[in-house]
């Protein structure tokens, strides 16, 4: 798979505006030959080497930090030349046009990376891990990206690749030799196998499900009646005012999207116009789009006026909702109740006085499945979860296909196939181009 020196690439790789300092990376066949242009000089690999940034005329374009990176010992695993200058957008793209003027290419989003997936400087999940890291919005999830970076989550899938491989070659030997008496020991070993292979499969997919909550995070629909103090809530767990309250119904008339995050995960509250009879068609419109917003939510927040408790006009709504969501009940203004709270199923709060507020937060987390494994987990994408619940599958699959070698070891196939996707072995082209579209210039 190595393409050690391919046509040279370039891209400014600071984000865009000013900066104290910025970095045009250049990598890829005719380093040498840039260097001299640039800086009169190939600098000495791996040591930061001070001079002018020089134009076609001579002239100085900047001054800075030239860093070389020899092949394979660089990120790309190409010759590498990063120029470190000021970080204004001006001088910045003057030393791109500059490196483009040379023969330079300007890099495509993700090429870098690509590349160094390429030549097996780190595999596809590793790779995707640049981006996550970049992208991290708290931070158990960079850290999370950064256990993906180095390894764990290709670690994991490695060690069920190669038990699989284990397991696939003991059902092999048992098929080429079906005139010999299959021996018992050979039979106890295969079903181990299976059963330790299933054991760890189930153990990474709880792990990578964490992790793709921290990437992604949840989307909770925060419903109910008008004036039951949603808008209060939502101020009260976003920490500021984000949304309008008032006691005249009606007044949220639009989905209000907030992003919060509880123990590092990202958790993305909408705040939804009040569930009632009404003829204004504005206020319908709002209504309507309450529906659509609880139907694409992991949870549902259903607020209650503890005061009143769940009145029929309450279980009316909830009997709209899809039942495949989970519905968490929450009873609000607990503060104006005389006595204790009442033993009905939820939690009661007070979004005025912040009574109960951790109960809920505790009770979001557990009902969208996560389980408090932020020293384990590893970031994981959707097409992650997809290969390994197909693996899954097909490794349940073989287990019931113990008495028919031949379907058993083809799912055994099938589970190494869809895992050996995880990590980029026999991966399609196109699923390559789509994944590293995806990522920043520069990178």
């Amino acid at each position: 798979m190595s393409r050690q020196n391919a046509d040279a690439i370039a891209a400014i790789a600071t984000a865009q505006g000013r900066g104290g300092v910025g970095v045009v990376r250049i990598s890829g066949a005719g380093i040498n030959s840039i260097a001299m242009a640039i800086l009169g000089k190939l600098p000495v690999p791996r040591h930061a080497t001070y001079g002018d940034f020089l134009d076609t005329n001579g002239e100085v374009i900047d001054q800075g930090i030239a860093l070389y990176f020899a092949a394979p010992h660089s990120y790309t695993g190409e010759d590498v030349l990063e120029l470190q200058g000021h970080g204004g957008s001006a001088v910045l793209h003057l030393l791109l046009q500059r490196c483009l003027s040379l023969g330079v290419r300007l890099a495509e989003p993700g090429e870098f990376t690509r590349r160094a997936y390429l030549n097996d400087k780190m595999d596809l999940a590793q790779a995707e891990s640049v981006a996550d890291l970049i992208e991290a919005s708290t931070t158990e999830a960079a850290r999370s990206a950064m256990r993906s970076l180095q390894g764990d989550f290709s670690s994991a899938i490695n060690g069920l690749v190669d038990d699989l491989i284990r397991l696939r070659m003991l059902v092999e030997a048992m098929l080429d030799f079906p005139e010999e008496d299959i021996d018992v020991a050979d039979s106890s070993l295969r079903d181990n196998l299976l059963k330790k292979i299933q054991i760890r499969l189930e153990q990474t997919l709880v792990t990578a499900k964490q992790g793709s909550l921290l990437r992604e995070g949840a989307h909770i629909a925060l419903v109910g009646r008008p004036n039951v103090g949603k808008s209060s809530l939502l101020n009260r767990l976003a920490g500021e005012e984000v949304a309008l309250v008032s006691d005249v119904p009606g007044t949220t008339r639009d989905v209000i999207r907030q992003a919060i995050q509880i123990r590092g995960v990202p958790l993305h509250i909408m705040d939804t116009a009040g569930l009632r009879v009404s003829q204004d068609e504005v206020e319908n419109m709002g209504m309507a789009r309450t529906h659509q917003t609880v139907r694409r939510a992991d949870l549902i927040l259903l607020l209650l006026d503890a005061t009143r408790g769940c009145s029929a006009e309450d279980t009316e709504i909830i009997s709209s909702f899809p039942s495949e969501i989970p519905l968490l009940r929450v009873f609000n203004k607990v503060d104006l109740l005389p006595d204790q709270a009442p033993g009905a199923e939820g939690i009661f709060i007070s979004a005025k006085s912040g009574a109960g507020i951790d109960e809920l937060r505790e009770a979001m987390l557990k009902l969208i499945g996560w389980q408090n494994q932020e020293s384990g987990t590893f970031i994981a994408r959707e097409r992650h979860l997809l290969a390994l619940n197909l693996a899954h599958d097909h490794l349940e699959q073989a287990g019931m296909l113990l008495n028919q070698p031949e379907l058993f070891a083809e799912e055994l196939r099938l589970t190494q196939q869809a895992l050996n996707s995880i990590i980029g072995k026999f991966t399609a082209d196109d699923l390559l181009g789509e994944i590293f579209s995806r990522f920043c210039i520069g990178k």
